[in-house]
């Protein structure tokens, strides 16, 4: 596996670097999952709406894990490598992040997958909703479950 990585230059100037073997290993504990998937949506970006942009959309040859995502779609990509297959270590991250998260001052109305599901991606659809925020969100999930744990 080959990836082109950004490289800043001592002169200030950004090449790309042709960086080949860098395989990181899927997470195996939920913190895990939260600190992946918050290094994929900062690498990526977060998209807002559906889970993932055009995701009947089979023509396209960006892989998954370099599109925008949602926070549902990026902890299912980190777990399983696509963002439509879900994983019992994605479901019990979603099971640890939803109650964290408030959309219009409440939280999960149900502890369905489904529900849990809806309501994260409903908080990232709120309007002004960044990158920065959605990554934060997952990074501070992570160190409460490693204290927790």
């Amino acid at each position: 596996m080959s990836i082109t990585l950004p490289t800043s230059l001592p002169s200030g100037d950004r090449r790309p670097v042709l960086v080949t073997g860098i395989k990181t290993p899927a997470p195996t504990t939920v913190s895990g999952v939260f600190r992946a998937a918050a290094r994929l949506l900062a690498a990526n970006g977060h998209y807002q709406g559906d889970y993932l942009p055009d995701p009947f959309d089979r023509r396209t040859s960006t892989p998954h894990a370099s599109r925008p995502l949602s926070i549902v779609a990026a902890l299912r990509c980190v777990t399983t490598g696509d963002p439509h297959q879900s994983s019992p270590l994605a479901d019990r991250a979603l099971s640890a992040l939803a109650p964290r998260l408030e959309v219009n001052g409440e939280g999960p109305f149900w502890g369905d997958l489904f529900s849990l599901e809806f309501h994260v991606a409903a908080w990232g659809d709120i309007d002004g909703r960044t990158t920065e925020s959605a990554a934060g969100v997952l990074y501070a999930a992570a160190d409460a479950c490693e204290v927790t744990a």
